[in-house]
């Protein structure tokens, strides 16, 4: 095919059923077996191995896409939160943020839970988000204090557990992924994972209790009609 996508080019499998299996299995919390029975139910017959690689390749091309276009536009309040994650057996910290209507807006996996490790955090942030938060809300946790103090002085800061829950129910998606995966493998496949996931998750994010049915498949079907132009089908 001549015409066809340069991003599917050299790929036997049509756009449409590559777009849809990595949609599968970044949208719902499946394994790459499900989403190989799924497409096999439908005729398309495709090794998991096939679907891990355009999970890879293709999520991280659409979740960078989403990304550049909610840059700017997502929350002024910025909810900061660390849990810990088991890979191969050692202990690491999941360190997330998230804006004040749930939208994630970054997630980084760092080995230590300590100032050095918050700075980090932070200063993705602010070249993720390309400003500072008007207030910044974290657990009890004084590393944030420590890396608040040299990156963002300026900004107001919020520091009580029950303020943050919204950042710690964030996290539940990752741990229903992590029990389907029987825990992440390596450290790289967590940040992997996590950078596709969200991104995704972010653009599928439609508040369910403060609107009507009929607003909600309205958003719905925005949502699926800006997939269906990132993913070029």
């Amino acid at each position: 095919m001549t015409d066809r996508d340069p991003l599917y080019r050299r790929h036997r499998f049509p756009a449409d059923i590559i777009a849809d299996a990595v949609w599968l299995y970044f949208r719902f919390p499946l394994s790459l077996r499900m989403v190989e029975d799924m497409l096999a139910a439908r005729g398309i017959i495709v090794s998991h191995q096939t679907i891990r690689l355009w999970a890879e390749k293709f999520g991280r091309t659409f979740a960078n896409q989403i990304r550049q276009r909610s840059r700017g536009r997502l929350g002024d309040k910025w909810h900061l939160d660390e849990a810990v994650v088991s890979i191969g057996g050692k202990k690491h910290w999941l360190w997330r943020a998230v804006d004040q209507d749930g939208f994630v807006l970054e997630v980084l996996v760092q080995s230590r839970r300590n100032a050095k490790a918050a700075k980090r955090l932070m200063r993705r942030l602010l070249k993720g988000q390309g400003r500072a938060p008007r207030v910044m809300v974290t657990d009890k946790l004084r590393s944030y204090d420590a890396a608040k103090r040299e990156i963002m002085p300026s900004v107001e800061h919020r520091s009580h557990k029950g303020l943050n829950n919204r950042a710690e129910n964030s996290y539940q998606p990752i741990r229903r992924r992590e029990r389907i995966m029987k825990r992440f493998k390596s450290r790289r496949q967590v940040q992997c994972f996590v950078s596709i996931h969200d991104p995704i998750a972010n653009l599928f994010h439609i508040p369910r209790h403060d609107i009507s049915a009929g607003h909600h498949r309205e958003l719905r079907a925005a949502a699926m009609d800006q997939w269906a132009k990132i993913a070029r089908v």
